[in-house]
């Protein structure tokens, strides 16, 4: 396996997983890895959350706390960073950056969850209007999130959305929405950010990576070089699953390094 830094991980500490942190260390441990960031989920006004306080709401001192311990117990064995996944939404961006200047995170990661306040993981999204149509209200979305919020290092599974469609990516191609998904991978490049390699998309029956592997080769195109490979694991057996396929594409799609950070600040992995 190239890649032995897996940057795109859940706990129980995010409201959909409910597997211990340190199984999850040790499943990394297990598979070689020599880095993992936890990026425990944070939605804030996630309308569909329930109970109290809402489902993805991160207790992010609880998480911390925990984290602290394990990067103490296995410092010899593993580097564990602190990282975070924001539900971003334009009308609380500047709760999202206060958020973000609270913490010294390692990493942080902007994902669209929600889309204008309605979730695309429910079958309502789509209804009563096109697959393309709904797709393509998503990708405006990140691009209006993108006008308004700043403070992330990477942008998470940028085409999160085929996963849910009635369809998926049967008939998503990153052709059919280009001049989109152009303009989004133009302002992460003026603002100085990158995208993740998201092997998630394999557990969702795609076939391949989010974002697809057309837009991976289009962000290098571009002069894209910001990239990091996440597994997107809720579970153990799901920590670094398709890595070696995720280097394959990497190298394909002309990539010689994938990315790790700490601080905040990017440091460069040959591939």
């Amino acid at each position: 396996m190239n890649i032995t830094a897996d940057y795109h991980l859940h706990s129980n500490h995010s409201g959909d997983s409910n597997t211990d942190m340190e199984s999850m260390i040790l499943s990394g441990i297990h598979h070689g890895l020599t880095d993992m960031c936890f990026t425990e989920h944070h939605d804030m006004d996630f309308v569909y959350g329930e109970g109290e306080p809402p489902i993805f709401t991160l207790q992010t001192d609880a998480y911390l706390k925990e984290l602290q311990t394990y990067q103490k117990k296995y410092a010899s064995r593993i580097q564990l960073l602190f990282g975070v996944e924001l539900g971003v939404q334009a009308h609380i961006a500047p709760k999202l950056s206060s958020y973000v200047q609270a913490y010294p995170f390692d990493y942080v990661i902007a994902s669209s969850h929600l889309c204008h306040r309605k979730d695309p993981y429910l079958a309502s999204f789509y209804e009563g209007r096109s697959e393309t149509s709904a797709y393509l209200e998503y990708f405006e979305s990140i691009l209006e999130n993108l006008s308004v919020f700043t403070d992330f290092d990477i942008y998470g599974h940028l085409d999160y959305v085929v996963r849910y469609g009635p369809h998926k990516n049967e008939q998503y191609s990153y052709l059919k929405y280009a001049d989109i998904l152009d303009a989004i991978l133009h302002r992460l490049l003026d603002l100085g950010k990158g995208i993740e390699l998201n092997t998630g998309g394999y557990r969702s029956g795609l076939g391949e990576p989010n974002p697809c592997i057309d837009v991976l080769k289009r962000y290098h195109e571009l002069g894209g070089e910001l990239i990091t490979v996440g597994s997107d694991a809720h579970k153990p057996e799901a920590v670094c699953e398709n890595f070696s396929q995720a280097a394959s594409i990497l190298h394909a799609a002309g990539f010689t390094y994938y990315c790790t950070f700490r601080s905040r600040t990017p440091s460069y992995h040959l591939l």
